[in-house]
């Protein structure tokens, strides 16, 4: 068992459900009566593999409860298929939302698990007609589906991103108009939010670009943007808690000095949105 960072084993997250929500949620739970922010997110704001996430690490600078709403390979959906969810993110005085990649969520082309957001459930006839030689079945995962399509055809592949494109702008104005109040939209990635739609499926957030956040800025209080620096890249996995079987996935998550600068830039913001 190799063990990075100061813990012993796969690192401990207190899974946690919030309202009726059958999702799990990382802990420890958070109490909702009083005055708190939100944080909804994919795997970067869950912190998987990070001892104190930026959640965690904001809750000691603004002096407030901070839940943690973020989900593993969450996409959109996972929120917006959660009424009892979204009644709590809506009642915190501040929410911070990550940007999400837009593969995790059904489209016209394709279904995902309303909880799991990152597991393909089934084509529809639009996708099966426009790859009529792709055996859909055989696939479990959205990113390996979504590779195969791109090797079978690039210009219908390009058909399949404006369709994840576009259904993820109009899903992302759905929840934050639904969320109401101040809201941060978060940028989290080891590089700049790219000018063009990068088709490539490495790295996250997938498919996204500039203009599509530039078309959220209307909706949200303030965009911020955080590219983890080149010290908290070199790290590497220093720092970071988790099995040798787990090893190859911590490779490609930020570590603990990315988490401290996103609470850095974070946490003027919320002070000022909470009066703390």
């Amino acid at each position: 068992m190799s063990v990075h960072g100061g813990g012993h084993g796969s690192l401990e997250y207190y899974p946690c459900r919030y309202g009726n929500s059958r999702v799990l949620f990382r802990g420890p739970r958070r109490q909702l009566d009083g005055s708190y922010v939100a944080f909804l997110g994919g795997t970067e704001t869950y912190g998987r593999f990070v001892e104190q996430p930026f959640p965690e690490l904001l809750e000691t600078r603004i002096k407030l409860a901070c839940a943690n709403f973020g989900v593993v390979n969450a996409g959109v959906d996972i929120y917006l298929n959660d009424p009892s969810v979204m009644d709590l993110i809506s009642g915190a005085e501040a929410k911070v939302v990550q940007i999400m990649g837009a593969q995790n969520l059904s489209n016209r082309f394709y279904s995902v698990h309303p909880r799991r957001n990152d597991r393909f459930l089934r084509a529809s006839d639009r996708l099966m007609t426009l790859y009529p030689e792709i055996d859909f079945t055989e696939f479990h995962f959205v990113r390996h589906m979504l590779g195969r399509l791109a090797e079978a055809s690039s210009d219908r592949y390009a058909e399949v991103l404006t369709e994840l494109r576009t259904a993820w702008t109009a899903r992302m104005k759905h929840l934050l108009t639904q969320l109401r109040g101040d809201i941060v939209l978060l940028w989290f990635a080891d590089h700049p939010v790219p000018v063009e739609t990068p088709e490539t499926l490495e790295g996250d957030p997938l498919f996204v670009n500039r203009d599509m956040i530039e078309t959220l800025r209307p909706r949200v209080s303030h965009v911020i943007e955080v590219v983890a620096s080149d010290a908290a890249r070199i790290e590497g996995t220093r720092g970071m808690v988790f099995s040798d079987f787990e090893a190859c996935a911590a490779e490609e998550l930020m570590g603990p000095l990315a988490h401290q600068e996103v609470s850095a830039a974070l946490a003027d913001v919320l002070a000022r949105m909470t009066d703390r």
